[in-house]
């Protein structure tokens, strides 16, 4: 079994650890998920500061998805502690509800509803959850689909878009709820090349306005222009951790350089 590289200090958007007595936004502590037999993820240590901007890769079956979807509470996980702005979900499940409304997600299959139009899509969470009226949801999400380029959109059903208009519109959706924790699971990984550029765009942008972003993919380009940590991860585990500049020119490990040379040639 590989050894877990730790990476619990709080990273900032400057790479940066995150000021004392600050808890993190996000934080796993020691843990450990199996699939029955299968030891998926293997006391995985990690911690993003408000801001922080946080690229996950490696290669497919290492864990990367499994984490993302446990963050956010879609997956159970045996062992270990996962903490949002110092919460302990572990501790307190009935705060999961309450703390998922800072989490977004993007998937990777876009799951817009497709018997709703776009903008019923954008609403249909602020008003269940929200409490929001009809006119007042409609202004938010017509807001965030604006931000994503894709407003004169809003009333078409999602058949009716393209992939990257599908996946941006997914972007809103999540944005509409004001979470305060992007997730993104490899969100261009169904998308034609054609489209790729489109939706990265949309996340630099967010990037850029300091949203904290957990981002699984495999676009090593976005993740060299947007993350300030890179995380490499195999068999479970995170073998190792670097600030993008130091991640590309001089990985320490020797599985982490032959996923570069793979990526990157």
């Amino acid at each position: 079994m590989k050894q877990a590289v730790s990476a619990a200090t709080a990273i900032g958007p400057e790479g940066e650890a995150s000021g004392a007595g600050r808890p993190a936004a996000l934080e796993t502590i020691a843990l450990n998920k199996w699939f029955g037999g299968f030891h998926a993820l293997k006391n995985i240590d990690l911690a993003a500061a408000q801001g922080a901007r946080i690229v996950i890769c490696g290669p497919s079956g290492s864990g990367k998805s499994t984490l993302i979807r446990c963050m956010n509470g879609l997956e159970t996980f045996q062992h270990g502690a996962i903490r949002v702005g110092g919460i302990d979900l572990t501790q307190d499940r009935r705060q999961l509800l309450r703390v998922r409304r800072r989490i977004g997600m993007v998937f990777q299959q876009f799951n817009l509803f497709p018997h709703l139009t776009v903008i019923a899509n954008c609403t249909l969470g602020l008003r269940r959850v929200f409490g929001k009226s009809r006119r007042d949801a409609a202004e938010r999400a017509l807001h965030y689909l604006e931000r994503v380029r894709v407003a004169d959109q809003a009333d078409k059903y999602p058949a009716e878009l393209s992939g990257g208009q599908q996946q941006r519109v997914a972007i809103a959706r999540a944005l509409c709820m004001k979470p305060r924790i992007m997730l993104f699971d490899e969100p261009t990984s169904s998308l034609d090349p054609e489209m790729v550029n489109e939706v990265l765009d949309v996340m630099i942008e967010l990037a850029r306005h300091g949203m904290t972003m957990l981002c699984v993919t495999h676009e090593m380009g976005f993740a060299r222009e947007v993350a300030d940590q890179m995380v490499f991860m195999d068999e479970g585990t995170i073998v190792e951790t670097a600030p993008p500049a130091t991640f590309f020119a001089a990985p320490r490990q020797e599985r982490t350089r032959r996923f570069l040379d793979t990526m990157l040639r």
